[in-house]
């Protein structure tokens, strides 16, 4: 147990999801932390409960600014030491990742390699994709290897994350809701006070609380299949490119895998629908027979915060930072928006002056705005 200090900073986290335990643990070393989540610690509610987890920067390069694949490939090199610093052993492999398509499905396959934005990646022969991945259904011909990306359990990341934070000082209060009322923050209903630094990590809780007719925030859907597979041994993440959506296979421990679509632009809250599902499964399938036996663990679905230029931010207002639009980047970006938000509050602490009026932090150029946060997100 670190003891306590009244000396330290004191900060509240808003959000137990990935961002805010990753900032916890940041933090509780140097500030007296109190976190503040919806959930009962479980995290079942965030956006990271559901996700693969795969750090990609070169494949999600095929759909986004090289600044974000360049942020990823930092993150890369951020994350074993991060999760070394965890009481709990949690699953991180950099074995690269596999792209493969059907003959039907040869020019989405050429495409997304016109996409991407690196040039860290072979081009596979027939042979070539069996010799990586052997069990693979042999009508894959062609393919791209990645070999410098990665992935990670994200549900060991949050336990191993929850079972660190209950060893340090920090003040975990569940079940609790958070809102913003003219620019004060709420608690159950009870202002939140005596804090040094407010820090907003509710990724979509926080759509509640803007203006009706603020659309540039917004949730993007994900549907994620669990299973068990025992017959199934595959040795790195898989995407499949497909007519609809590009599906991802990324093999965890003890034989489960996590089959998902990368995205569907609709913030449909319902469950996973039997279409989804049976083009998941029938995917999963076609890429390893195995499948077929495979025990179904779990179909979810969920919506991931994003802005309208997919861009993460970080907003300042004052002593209060909001931490919002990772997209299908959270695993990818976590580390360097973490380590990001901590150097600006300790630049935050080192001025004498007032505050700053509102501005947004970003890394991304031609981004920076004067707006509230609250009012606009262009």
């Amino acid at each position: 147990m670190v003891p306590k200090s009244s000396k330290r900073p004191k900060v509240a986290v808003l959000g137990a999801g990935l961002i805010g335990r990753m900032l916890t643990l940041s933090l509780v070393d140097e500030y007296e932390v109190s976190l503040f989540d919806k959930d009962k610690g479980d995290a079942k509610q965030s956006a990271a409960f559901l996700a693969a987890a795969m750090l990609a920067p070169l494949a999600e390069s095929a759909d986004c600014d090289i600044e974000i694949m360049q942020m990823g490939e930092q993150a890369l090199t951020l994350w074993p030491e991060f999760i070394n610093k965890l009481d709990a052993s949690v699953f991180f492999q950099q074995a690269g990742s596999l792209i493969v398509a059907f003959d039907q499905d040869s020019a989405a396959l050429q495409q997304f390699q016109n996409r991407l934005k690196g040039t860290g990646f072979e081009s596979l022969s027939a042979n070539q994709i069996q010799a990586l991945e052997p069990e693979l259904n042999s009508r894959f011909h062609k393919g791209l290897y990645l070999p410098n990306e990665a992935q990670l359990d994200n549900r060991q990341l949050l336990e191993a994350m929850a079972q660190t934070i209950y060893r340090h000082d920090v003040a975990w209060h569940k079940n609790v809701h958070v809102n913003i009322v003219n620019e004060d923050v709420f608690v159950n209903q009870k202002p939140l006070v005596g804090f040094d630094f407010i820090i907003d990590c509710r990724g979509m809780g926080l759509k509640e609380d803007l203006p009706q007719k603020q659309a540039q925030f917004r949730g993007v859907r994900g549907e994620v299949v669990r299973v068990y597979a025992p017959d199934v041994r595959l040795h790195r993440p898989i995407r499949l490119m497909h007519p609809r959506y590009p599906i991802y296979i990324a093999p965890k421990e003890n034989h489960q895998f996590v089959i998902g679509a990368t995205q569907l632009e609709s913030e449909d809250e319902r469950r996973p629908t039997v279409r989804s599902a049976l083009e998941l499964l029938s995917a999963c399938f076609s890429v390893h027979s195995g499948f077929a036996e495979a025990e179904i663990l779990s179909i979810d679905s969920g919506l991931r915060p994003a802005f309208m230029d997919n861009h993460p931010k970080i907003y300042q207002t004052k002593n209060r930072f909001v931490i919002n639009g990772l997209f299908r980047h959270g695993y990818l970006l976590a580390p360097v928006i973490v380590e990001e938000c901590i150097k600006q509050i300790k630049k935050s602490q080192q001025k004498t002056e007032p505050f700053d009026n509102d501005k947004v932090l970003t890394f991304l150029p031609g981004l920076v705005t004067q707006e509230n946060p609250y009012l606009n997100f262009d």
